[in-house]
């Protein structure tokens, strides 16, 4: 039997896909393999480490999302951090202040200017190389094309570096972030413009694995100008972040009201 694929991008994203906040240890475990098998053993960009987690201390103050295959196995795909300011150290810097001190123009934005609380930094955004290319491709560069907006056989499943951007972006609303800041790979930049995804250039490109530009994202402004093509991905992605949060919270509330009853029920059978 065939299996039909649907033409919509938000349909075709649900049928293969799944996107969560990694809230609890183990998902956030697994947010630190695919970096790790992304950045360290497919890259090198990073140390290969025994533990196969790559992290670093940017990640305390971080929230991260995961997209996962939407079949039995919950595979891992990818995933994306939101860096907040350091509740410790409000002023202690983002990573892209560090890796920009001397190519941010501070007539545009000055980062050091805004509420800490109101912004952030989408980092770390890493795709399993397998989900990452099309069928015969090599380079292992993230990127959206219009190809990737059909049904056809070059179109990667679909858009998932949208999918990941839109989670991160889900994850700001939540925290109360408005202005989101990222080093961009050019082409990526370009390719988002074409969706309706304003990304702000900000500064001078910096050699950071490979030319990324500094760049800024209003929060606030980006549904209003996406092309409607990609507005249905939004909605889906938005509604799969909300859903766990809300299995979150009631998994946790179940057990702070049971886990008490159910050791005291253990200690009643074993005596």
């Amino acid at each position: 039997m065939s299996h039909q694929v649907s033409s919509k991008p938000s349909e075709r994203f649900s049928q293969y896909f799944h996107v969560s906040p990694a809230l609890d240890e183990a998902s956030r475990n697994e947010v630190y393999f695919i970096r790790h098998d992304v950045y360290a053993r497919e890259l090198g960009f990073e140390p290969a480490r025994e533990d196969q987690r790559e992290i670093d201390r940017f990640d305390r103050h971080s929230v991260h999302c995961i997209v996962r295959t939407a079949d039995a196995a919950r595979s891992p795909v990818g995933c994306a951090r939101l860096v907040k300011a350091d509740p410790a150290n409000p002023q202690a810097l983002l990573p892209f202040e560090i890796y920009c001190k001397d190519s941010l123009d501070r007539s545009i934005i000055d980062p050091a200017r805004l509420p800490r609380e109101r912004i952030a930094e989408v980092s770390r955004l890493a795709i399993m190389g397998g989900f990452r290319r099309r069928r015969g491709e090599q380079q292992p560069g993230v990127s959206i094309t219009n190809a990737d907006n059909g049904g056809g056989p070059t179109a990667r499943f679909p858009n998932i570096p949208l999918s990941l951007y839109f989670a991160a972006v889900a994850l700001a609303q939540r925290n109360g972030i408005e202005y989101l800041f990222t080093l961009t790979e050019p082409r990526l930049a370009k390719h988002f413009a074409m969706i309706g995804v304003d990304i702000q250039t900000i500064g001078r490109a910096v050699d950071h694995r490979g030319l990324r530009v500094p760049s800024m994202l209003r929060v606030s402004e980006i549904y209003p100008r996406l092309r409607a093509l990609v507005r249905p991905i939004w909605h889906e992605v938005h509604a799969q972040i909300n859903a766990g949060y809300m299995l979150h919270a009631a998994m946790q509330a179940y057990t702070e009201d049971d886990e008490p009853a159910l050791v005291s029920g253990f200690g009643e059978i074993s005596a």
